[in-house]
């Protein structure tokens, strides 16, 4: 449809089946909050423009809402026809067509949102729908005997005959815009809930001979909403097989899919294999060749071709080409790994640039630090970068040797060659080709040993 598309994303509820001090519309699905998959799911559709209806906890929602996306406040929640009159102001000038979805239905399709869109082109409404085994909770939609919707009766209002259909409204709509605000003002509340249903226009626009159409959903999986906990966990294992089977058919090696959790934004090229107990969310771009896990979590993260990371963290990092990490590493944000660095076991990297080929093997901690190429950290090498005040840089040059257990007290610079001796603290800069020592003295005292363990049996004896 060539017609401009706006998404209005009903956000305002407070949720109270989640029993939770957050708004529902933040609780994640493959750790995304639902707010952002369904303006995703917009905006993938081509809206030309998204808008939430925000109300309960609206700083904590706003704050969640993708780059782009409006929000307008609700403050009189008697309904859904009042939720979306609330965006009365902020549409005045728009002409086309309003997509009406909720922020708390994370299994829709872009595909399916164009289609309906596409069905109510030259008509004033148009419904989605699903055929489900059990209807129970949801609006059904009656039809006339040409097969024509003629009306949306709630469950709470609806009578034995009417409970008995399976044709649910799964509460999506697309709206024509011209006429749009004057028919929700022609609602009521004369129903159990007392408030003004956006199903009532069905009949408003029945009334005035304007075109009603309806699109049902093939996989009825789509419509579900998450109203509690336990419909969290269901969505989340849709969204899970969804996600993975795409991957799976785009050429990547999941090798248990069941134990695999992969946010939808997320980009993962063909030939990458991921193993048992891994997350990758916020983002992330995984390239080929690479081996995931297992129990990796990697979130806002980009992972160079044929890298292999595993047991680790990694957040808001980028990994090189041919990089290794792990197992136990912890990559924090901020943190850059040039093709063929290595992080290994025990390691924790903050902020820093490790260089092509340089090794981080094992039981370090590297902060605020930038080491050039061909670098060798030994085991438990520290960079002291923190003072008690503030952070301060550690700067190491290509093709440095650090003896084990050597503490970098920043900020420092070791030129291009330097060695350290294991076990020293470097508190000074180091020329290039040096070799820095900063231990203590040692002092051997002959026979102490013996006459401590003597005197300690003699205490023995005495006792």
């Amino acid at each position: 449809m060539n017609d401009r598309v706006i998404a209005l994303i009903l956000a305002a509820g407070a949720g109270t089946r989640m029993k939770s001090e957050k708004p529902k519309v933040i609780h994640e699905v493959l750790g995304t909050p639902l707010i952002q998959l369904a303006a995703g799911a917009a905006a993938s559709a081509g809206a030309d423009r998204i808008v939430a209806i925000v109300g309960h906890k609206s700083d904590i929602v706003t704050a969640a809402l993708p780059a782009g996306v409006e929000s307008v406040y609700q403050s009189d929640r008697t309904g859904t026809a009042k939720a979306v009159a609330t965006a009365h102001q902020a549409l005045a000038d728009e002409t086309g067509y309003l997509l009406v979805m909720y922020g708390d239905m994370p299994l829709l399709r872009p595909e399916t949102l164009r289609q309906l869109c596409d069905v109510c082109h030259g008509k004033a409404m148009a419904v989605l729908t699903a055929t489900v085994e059990n209807p129970s909770g949801y609006g059904r939609i009656l039809r006339d005997h040409d097969g024509a919707i003629i009306d949306i009766v709630e469950d709470k209002d609806a009578a034995s005959e009417v409970l008995a259909i399976h044709e649910i409204n799964t509460g999506i709509y697309c709206f024509a815009l011209d006429g749009l605000f004057d028919r929700l003002g022609r609602i009521g509340n004369d129903n159990a809930q007392k408030e003004y249903y956006l199903t009532d226009m069905v009949k408003v626009c029945r009334a005035e001979g304007a075109e009603v159409t309806t699109l049902q959903l093939t996989d009825p999986a789509e419509g579900g909403g998450v109203n509690s906990r336990a419909q969290l966990a269901e969505a989340n294992a849709v969204l899970q097989r969804r996600v993975n089977e795409r991957w799976m058919n785009e050429g990547v090696t999941i090798v248990a899919p069941d134990l695999v959790w992969i946010s939808p934004d997320c980009e993962i090229a063909p030939d990458t294999e991921i193993l048992p107990m891994t997350t990758i969310a916020a983002k992330s771009h995984i390239a080929s060749g690479a081996v995931i896990g297992p129990s990796t979590r990697i979130y806002g993260s980009t992972v160079g071709a044929g890298s292999v990371i595993e047991e680790s963290v990694v957040r808001d990092s980028t990994v090189g080409e041919n990089c290794t990490v792990g197992p136990r590493a912890y990559l924090r944000p901020g943190t850059v790994l040039c093709d063929g660095a290595k992080v290994g076991t025990s390691v924790e990297i903050k902020k820093s640039v490790i260089g092509p080929g340089s090794k981080v093997p094992h039981l370090s901690y590297i902060g605020d630090a930038e080491l050039g190429g061909r670098v060798n950290v030994g085991a438990g090498s520290i960079t002291c970068n923190y003072d008690g005040a503030a952070k301060h840089a550690t700067v190491i040059g290509d093709d440095v040797f650090l003896g084990s257990n050597t503490m970098l007290v920043a900020p420092v610079t070791l030129g291009d060659g330097a060695v350290t001796g294991a076990g020293s603290t470097i508190t000074d800069d180091v020329p290039a080709d040096a070799l820095a020592l900063g231990r203590a003295l040692q002092v051997n005292k002959e026979g102490w040993a013996k006459r401590k363990r003597k005197a300690h049996q003699e205490g023995i004896k005495n006792e």
